[in-house]
């Protein structure tokens, strides 16, 4: 970085400021721990800073980056072998979280359902799910989920309605339409997740 020019220097600083903070949330809803996820997103921009003078001359330098990240929090997650037991997934312990902190519902019922919710969820498309968690996870809005990934307003709004339709086929309920104007995490059946304090 020390051979970069300032504007180099600046943008790749804004970048930083602006994603790092969505990049946290998303990792820890991932990775389910402050380290993991801290130690991802360090990574990650690690590596973007190594590529971001040619970063800078991408039409796409959102959804790069967004793949960077994703390759960083794939080598953090621990290898499955589907012959062996493994510990419940990062978004089964939000969804116990979650569920604790539902005061006036029961909490097995609601336990229950946000369980199968998520377990719907990790049977979407990757691009699906990813706007998915973004979208209701991360409170982010159509328009937010997509800077972070790196798309159009209108893609992540085509993702969401697919990943809809799918839901509503896995948890045999009706699917609802993304709306237009004020976001709605009721939208979807079951809760959404909220951001972890620590990441930030």
């Amino acid at each position: 970085m020390s051979q970069w020019g300032p504007t180099a220097r600046l943008s790749y600083w804004a970048f930083h400021a602006n994603r790092r903070p969505a990049y946290m949330r998303y990792a820890y809803l991932q990775l389910g721990s402050d380290a993991a996820a801290e130690d991802a997103v360090d990574r990650a921009f690690d590596s973007i800073m190594a590529e971001w003078l040619r970063m800078l001359h991408m039409d796409r330098l959102d959804a790069y980056a967004w793949t960077v990240l994703k390759h960083c929090l794939a080598e953090r997650q621990p290898l499955r072998r589907p012959w062996r037991r493994h510990p419940p997934e990062p978004m089964d312990i939000t969804a116990f979280e979650a569920a604790l902190k539902e005061a006036h519902a029961d909490r097995y019922e609601v336990l229950s359902d946000t369980i199968r919710f998520y377990c719907a969820v990790s049977r979407l498309a990757e691009r699906q799910r990813d706007a998915v968690l973004l979208r209701y996870g991360l409170q982010c809005s159509p328009g937010e989920a997509g800077d972070v990934m790196g798309v159009d307003e209108a893609t992540i709004r085509s993702q969401l309605g697919q990943a809809h339709r799918r839901l509503a086929r896995l948890l045999d309920t009706p699917a609802a339409p993304e709306p237009a104007a004020a976001p709605d995490p009721a939208a979807l059946p079951g809760p959404a997740v909220p951001p972890h304090p620590a990441a930030s």
